[in-house]
Formats: C-alpha cells, sequence, structure tokens
C-alpha cells in the first residue's frame, strides 16, 4: 500500500490505541429466521423484536445469522474485492475519489498522521446520488454523485449493485424491527430512503509493522441510521461498552462464519431522542495479516430533517437536539474527510438542545 508511519505520530503517546479490552463479553448475537422464513409465528416476532430493542439499547451493536442475503454473492464479492485490492497502487489510483465524487479509491498514504491503517473502494447504492453541492446552510444548489468502475476484476460494478440490492433488503427488514422496537410503525423509517444517499466500502487492511501505534480505523460513530458490516475471520473490529468505568474498556467483535455486524448510527440516536445510543468503535490492525470488510452504510435521502420523531418525545420527554438536514452535514463531513482538514468533525452533539 506505500504508507509510512510518521516519526511524530510514533513519538505522540496520545495516538496510540488504549488497548484496556473487556474479557469474556459478547455483542448479542440474534437470529433472524422468524421474519426470513414464511409463516412465523406473532410470539417469534415479538421475541425477536424485544431482543433487537435490548441490543440496540445496551449494545448499539449486534450480530445477526439466517439474515436470507446468499452467501454465494457475499462470497463472490470477498473474491472480487481481494483483486482489485491485489493491483498496484497505479491501477487502483485510476479510479480515485475527487472532489466531485467520494466514490471510488484512496488510501491513507498521504495523511497527515497515521492512524487510519487502510485502504477502501468506496461504491454508491443509488447513481446519481443527489446531495447538496455545499454545506452551507442557505445554499439550496445540488451536485449528482456518480460511481467510478474499475476495469478489473471483471463484473465488479455487476457483484456491487447485486450485493447492494440485498442489503437494501436486509436494511429494511432491520429498520423494521428497530422501529417496531421503539412502539413505532413497522414502516416508519421508510419514507426517509427514497432518495437514499447509501454506499457500500471495501476496506483492505494490509499488515501493520506498527500494530501498537496504529489503528486500521480511528474510534468513531457512523453518521447515518444504520450500519451493516461484513467481516472476515481475521476480525478486530472492537466496540466500546456504553457502561461506565473509571477506565473505558472495549470489546473485541469475534467473527461469526456467514454473520453481519449490525449498529445504529446518530441519526437512530437522534431519531429515537437518544433512546437507542450510537457507539463508539474503532478496528485494530495486525502485524502478521491482512484484513478485509465490507460495511454497508444505509444512509436517508439527502433533504432528509433529522430530528426527534414526534411519536417518542412529550411533555415530560422534549426533543434533544435541533433539527438539521442530513445532505448539509454529509457533504460537510465529505468535504472535511477528503481534504484532511485539522478541526473536529461536525457530529450531532453540535445540535444537542442545551
Amino acid at each position: 500500500m506505500g504508507v509510512e508511519i510518521d516519526q511524530a505520530f510514533v513519538q505522540e503517546p496520545q495516538h496510540r490505541p488504549n488497548l484496556s479490552i473487556a474479557k469474556a463479553q459478547e455483542i448479542p448475537l440474534i437470529d433472524l429466521s422468524p421474519i426470513t422464513t414464511t409463516n412465523p409465528s406473532p410470539s417469534a416476532i415479538e421475541a425477536l423484536v424485544k431482543q433487537i430493542g435490548s441490543a440496540c439499547k445496551e449494545w448499539g451493536f449486534f450480530q445477526v445469522t439466517n439474515h436470507g442475503v446468499p452467501l454465494s454473492l457475499r462470497k463472490n464479492l470477498d473474491e472480487a474485492s481481494k483483486k482489485f485490492f491485489s493491483q498496484s497502487l497505479e491501477e487502483k489510483k485510476k479510479v480515485s475519489r475527487d472532489e466531485t465524487s467520494p466514490s471510488g479509491y484512496y488510501d491513507t498514504e498521504h495523511t497527515k498522521n497515521v492512524r487510519d491503517w487502510k485502504e477502501v473502494f468506496d461504491f454508491l447504492a443509488k447513481e446519481p446520488t443527489i446531495v447538496p453541492l455545499t454545506p452551507h446552510e442557505f445554499d439550496d444548489a445540488i451536485i449528482h454523485w456518480t460511481n467510478k468502475s474499475p476495469n478489473y476484476p471483471p463484473n465488479f460494478r455487476g457483484t456491487l449493485e447485486k450485493y447492494i440490492e440485498e442489503m437494501e433488503k436486509l436494511g429494511y427488514k432491520l429498520l423494521e424491527l428497530i422501529a417496531m422496537s421503539l412502539g413505532l410503525e413497522a414502516k416508519r423509517f421508510e419514507e426517509f430512503f427514497e432518495d437514499q444517499t447509501s454506499f457500500v466500502r471495501l476496506n483492505h487492511y494490509p499488515p501493520c509493522p506498527y500494530p501498537h501505534l496504529a489503528l486500521g480505523v480511528g474510534r468513531h460513530k457512523d453518521g447515518g441510521p444504520l450500519t451493516i458490516l461484513a467481516q472476515d475471520d481475521v476480525g478486530g473490529l472492537q466496540v466500546k461498552l456504553k457502561h461506565k468505568t473509571d477506565q473505558e474498556q472495549w470489546v473485541t467483535v469475534e467473527p461469526t462464519p456467514n454473520a453481519y455486524i449490525i449498529n445504529v448510527g446518530d441519526i437512530m440516536q437522534v431519531w429515537s431522542n437518544d433512546a437507542y445510543e450510537s457507539v463508539e468503535h474503532r478496528v485494530m490492525v495486525n502485524s502478521g495479516k491482512e484484513r478485509f470488510s465490507i460495511p454497508y452504510f444505509m444512509f436517508p435521502a439527502h433533504d432528509t430533517e433529522v430530528k426527534p420523531l414526534e411519536e417518542l418525545t412529550n411533555e415530560n420527554n422534549p426533543p434533544k437536539y435541533r433539527p438539521y438536514k442530513w445532505g448539509k452535514f454529509f457533504v460537510h463531513r465529505t468535504d472535511s474527510n477528503f481534504r484532511k482538514q485539522n478541526e473536529e468533525n461536525i457530529q450531532i452533539h453540535h445540535f444537542k438542545i442545551a
């Protein structure tokens, strides 16, 4: 990949990952067969909804099995991802992201401090994806983002498009279960996704010679409502425990064959008025093995006004966030990430009502 460790990064201890890992704890593993088989019993659905609600409230993360996504499709995309990243850097950079669209390839080679030890290929779920031209509040101009398609491996684009179709199906099922767990109508969230801004990301984490100094991905929270993650058997994902202790602790998410890891993001935290919290997570690097993962970020339409849902607020539980436009928020983050700005990125706490 050509990544070099900046010496200033090596010398600054505050950049080193906190290695306080909580042992013998696992995020919930949930069987989705009640919604992927025919004629499920009402009691099975009710039990599943309770499981989802408990996982969202206590962890913000859970794994799902019997999810209905064809294993052959996931295997095809895994193989295509490995073939793409096996190319020379020169070939991969032919489909690099740029200022006109965030889709395509990028790596961490030119970052100021190499904390994210990975390379990435992003592919939009909807083409074109409509977003604001700028994050400025009174600028109504829009832009159409389009995908970049590598020539290699063959049928890469077709495989990605089929995979996205399956992610959408699974995502809508999960949103229904989450809505029901909050006491909402099952289809409550669907209206926000007609012109969605979702995308799939292929991650490659090469072996790192300094695993005690770098992270595959630094600690962060996801900005959307829902993320669906496929990880290989190498693992590395860690979730921060929500329970308050003297020292923050992280739980390693052990890979479960053919399962997906689900987490609720910032938008779900706002929609639920803090009933469900978006939880920090990170990825550890491995000194001897490369790692691959494929997250699907389920994002709403750019013109979605994100605010606590009226059904979940009242006199005793008033809205805890000011409304914000998702597209402006998303473009602000995308632009600052592309330019590698040093100031803090926009966060939902900037909209928190004191």
